[in-house]
């Protein structure tokens, strides 16, 4: 203030409660941010080195929980390809079975469950997506995965599709096809006659050399109806065709010239005979499993899924070992990043409580040198007195 005259000592004195107060003033700031530099003011130099490495460190955490989320996309996935391989172990099973039977209604109900193991592989590869990504759905589910801060590191992971398991590109797997009604004929003669004429409807069947007393006829059918007429030496051919007419609903029998018809008009059917001089006939057409070359054919194919899968649980594997490899990188560099920031303005707070000690005690002794310095002016009022 002017018009104020203070003497050199007590000015020195002030001057020096004055520094003391704004370097305690520092200090305490420094202990209370835990930041030896909070603005620019402080040390531009640092504070903006610090500042880019924090920025980066953002950047990265950013990036960090999209590769957390491209690993649970990936792992869905896996547990997807995990569940549809044992389906077509499943499905596998199934074929074997088929191949073991010669029952033809066995081998259609084996085909109806491998169609279902088919349904079931489609539905599970439909519900493996993470957030709206689906690596076991085809078109559109590619992920992407960005490893740094510009975007010039990635990993491409492609989708494949299992939801239609008939695709080529995919398990290359068909549902097996229905079995369908139709028709089988085989002749009645007189093979024992002079130009084996045609036998007529009273005749005994006997007389054709396929049939034998003591022979079982057997008629099977895809659902797993079942009729056995045994040869009798009295049996006729008309009471071979009804009793033929009446071994299923849907079977229907007539003859005429000395050919005998049967009809189907929904399962599948096959004749057969204990006599070996009889040929087996089969009415319609059988399913998938209808024979045991059909049965191989499918037993490859499930082969080839099955290496497909492995494969792709292989390439799939890869993918998340690089992506779990880079997350904990990108942990590490983030915390590289953030250390190197606060050792560029982080505080020592041990030195800075020291620094506040030692100031305290700086501050009392200027105030002491200070109140000394006024008494020596205050002489004057002695001498007066």
């Amino acid at each position: 203030m002017s018009g104020i005259t203070i003497t050199s000592a007590v000015r020195s004195n002030l001057v020096a409660l004055q520094s003391t107060a704004d370097m305690m003033s520092s200090v305490q700031n420094k202990l209370s941010t835990g930041k030896k530099v909070n603005s620019a003011l402080d040390n531009p130099n640092s504070f903006f080195t610090a500042k880019g490495l924090e920025n980066r460190a953002n950047d990265l955490a950013t990036l960090l929980d999209d590769q957390g989320q491209a690993i649970q996309t990936l792992k869905a996935a896996d547990k997807g390809i995990g569940a549809i391989g044992e389906l077509v172990d499943a499905a596998k099973a199934k074929a074997n079975q088929a191949l073991q039977t010669s029952s033809i209604s066995e081998r259609e109900q084996f085909a109806s469950e491998y169609n279902e193991l088919l349904t079931q592989i489609e539905d599970i590869a439909k519900d493996s997506g993470y957030k709206g990504k689906n690596l076991l759905a085809g078109t559109g589910n590619d992920l992407n995965v960005v490893f740094n801060e510009d975007g010039s590191s990635d990993l491409d992971i492609t989708a494949i599709d299992y939801t239609d398991t008939s695709s080529a590109t995919g398990l290359n797997l068909s549902d097996l096809s229905d079995s369908e009604g139709g028709t089988a004929t085989f002749s009645l003669n007189n093979d024992g006659a002079t130009g084996t004429p045609a036998l007529t409807g009273g005749a005994k069947v006997t007389l054709d050399d396929a049939f034998s007393v003591g022979d079982t006829l057997t008629i099977t059918n895809t659902a797993g109806e079942e009729k056995k007429i045994e040869i009798t030496e009295d049996l006729t051919v008309t009471e071979l065709e009804n009793a033929i007419k009446g071994s299923s609903d849907d079977t229907t029998a007539s003859f005429a010239k000395g050919t005998m018809t049967i009809t189907s008009t929904d399962e599948a059917f096959k004749i057969s005979s204990d006599s070996s001089s009889f040929a087996d006939k089969s009415g319609g057409t059988l399913g998938g499993f209808g024979s045991d070359s059909d049965i191989e054919s499918t037993l490859s194919s499930l082969k080839s899924a099955q290496d497909t899968l492995r494969a792709q649980a292989s390439t799939f594997g890869t993918n998340l070992s690089i992506v779990q490899n880079r997350e904990s990188f990108t942990k590490d560099m983030i915390n590289t990043l953030e250390e190197g920031a606060g050792k560029l303005t982080l505080a020592d707070t041990n030195q800075e409580g020291a620094n506040l000690l030692a100031l305290q005690t700086q501050q009392q002794l200027a105030s002491t040198s200070l109140s000394l310095a006024s008494q020596a002016s205050q002489n004057v009022l002695r001498l007066i007195g």
